[in-house]
């Protein structure tokens, strides 16, 4: 069975890539973990960030937006000590930080799906070149997405990290066409193909 190569260092990444990764997401509470995790992995490597995934979970109350954003300093002590977590104050400051102002963009939008997908009017993007692995870190989609989300407040939100976001729930289909998950995601989204895009 061919997959996307980059997923076959162990069991927990193959099964991330096959059952999760460009799945098209409209669930707030995934979409708020994997922005997270996004946050979390910044300098650090995407591996690491699925093996402490239940570290993760454990710390930022499964991700339940709602409960984090009322976090304060006792819950920064006790994620600090957690064991296996990554020690970053700033991020898990920022993670917080990042709950409040996606509560927000939820109570403007009515979610923070809507919100996201709105920037590609519901639809998945697949990009001239991707499927071949010519893969880039940025592009003029999630530039502007990273500008909004750092307009509205939120912290670690560069540009790569958003196009790894927008890769992970879907948005993007960057599985190669060679991968199984390829044809299996393109019968469960509304996809349309797109040119080279500032990359």
């Amino acid at each position: 069975m061919n997959r996307c190569p980059w997923c076959t260092c162990n069991e927990k990444m193959t099964r991330y890539h096959d059952e999760e990764w460009g799945v098209p997401l409209h669930d707030d509470q995934k979409q708020f973990e994997f922005l997270m995790m996004e946050v979390m992995q910044c300098g650090l490597n995407w591996n690491m960030m699925i093996q402490k995934r239940e570290v993760f979970r454990e710390c930022f109350a499964e991700f339940d937006f709602d409960k984090v954003a009322e976090y304060g300093e006792e819950d920064i002590e006790r994620i600090m000590n957690t064991e296996g977590m990554i020690r970053s104050r700033r991020k898990i400051e920022a993670v917080i930080h990042n709950a409040r102002c996606f509560q927000k963009i939820r109570d403007e939008y009515g979610s923070f799906s809507e919100y996201i997908w709105g920037f590609t009017k519901g639809k998945t993007y697949l990009y001239t070149g991707h499927q071949r692995g010519e893969i880039p870190a940025r592009n003029g989609l999630s530039d502007r997405v990273s500008k909004d989300l750092k307009k509205r407040g939120m912290k670690y939100m560069g540009s790569v990290t958003v196009y790894s976001h927008l890769q992970a729930c879907g948005i993007i289909n960057d599985h190669m066409e060679s991968c199984f998950r390829y044809p299996q995601l393109l019968e469960i989204s509304d996809a349309v193909r797109k040119r080279r895009d500032k990359e």
